[in-house]
């Protein structure tokens, strides 16, 4: 499938902003099962200044600087991509999770761009018992991706989704107590329970493809911005699940960038002088090219 992306964020300010350095997020990444052919990004006031480069995780970003006065600053991220469905995989073919975590403990060189995945980061760090919510899924001898799929299966299960309980900034300990979140928080979930058995595990944010329902036109700005995680599991590599939808991520579902955690690859980070109050207007389209 192909598809034009289009990301709208507009930051209106109550006061002056004197001036303000941003780090995006935006431009999707090329993948196995995914291919960038065209990637725009329009902001005004145009006297911004922009620096391009890849982050340590091998993500497209951009810095921009605006160092004249401003009231309001609109970032606008056009993209084209073709997306296609990664091949299936059989779960029980994937090696026992334990014999995995060894070979990490053993640091065997094709792990060394995998163990950064094993530790805590700002937002999954927790005091909460994960390392039960996630025993029993790893039972002793199962292979990875069937206890992975069957822990985002209970996730899924045990969370409900809710866009109003939580922020950008919530930890996981508290997603964990409240069994609520949004997509953002529930990949979180994922992503600390399985790193608490000492395996790796990566936050992916993008987008996905939403239906109207039947009859019904797709509205504009309908679509939102989406994550979910990842799992290494030999022999097959790195696995994409999504437990907001319970399902492994197919051509509906578009890379942008991955790390960490959600605070590695925000859309749009920043630091701006003056300013005080201010409001944020956010739309993002996923229209399927003919």
């Amino acid at each position: 499938m192909e598809y034009s992306v289009r990301h709208r964020t507009t930051y209106r300010y109550m006061q002056e902003v004197s001036h303000s350095r941003h780090l995006v997020h935006l431009a999707p990444r090329a993948t196995a099962t995914q291919a960038v052919k065209e990637f725009k990004l329009l902001v005004t006031p145009a006297t911004a200044l922009r620096t391009s480069r890849t982050d340590y995780f091998g993500n497209p970003t951009e810095w921009l600087a605006l160092y004249e006065p401003h009231m309001v600053i609109d970032i606008s991220a056009e993209s084209r991509v073709t997306a296609s469905t990664p091949p299936e995989h059989d779960a029980a073919a994937s090696e026992p999770w334990e014999a995995v975590r060894a070979r990490l403990e053993s640091m065997a060189p094709e792990t060394h761009q995998i163990v950064q995945y094993l530790f805590d980061s700002p937002l999954t760090a927790f005091t909460a018992d994960l390392p039960g919510y996630a025993a029993e899924s790893f039972t002793p001898g199962r292979p990875l991706l069937a206890g992975a799929l069957e822990l985002m299966s209970r996730i899924h299960e045990d969370f409900r989704y809710d866009t109003t309980v939580t922020d950008a900034s919530t930890p996981v300990d508290r997603v964990f107590e409240m069994r609520a979140g949004v997509c953002q928080d529930l990949a979180h979930v994922g992503i600390a329970a399985i790193r608490s058995l000492g395996l790796p595990a990566r936050y992916v944010s993008g987008y996905l493809l939403t239906k109207p329902p039947p009859g019904k036109e797709r509205l504009i700005g309908a679509d939102a911005s989406h994550a979910w995680f990842s799992v290494w599991a030999p022999p097959f590599g790195w696995i994409d699940l999504d437990p907001t939808n319970d399902l492994i991520p197919g051509e509906g579902h578009i890379t942008v960038a991955w790390g960490r955690d959600y605070s590695d690859v925000a859309p749009i980070n920043g630091i701006v002088t003056g300013g005080g109050d201010h409001l944020i207007e956010v739309g993002v389209d996923v229209i399927p090219v003919e």
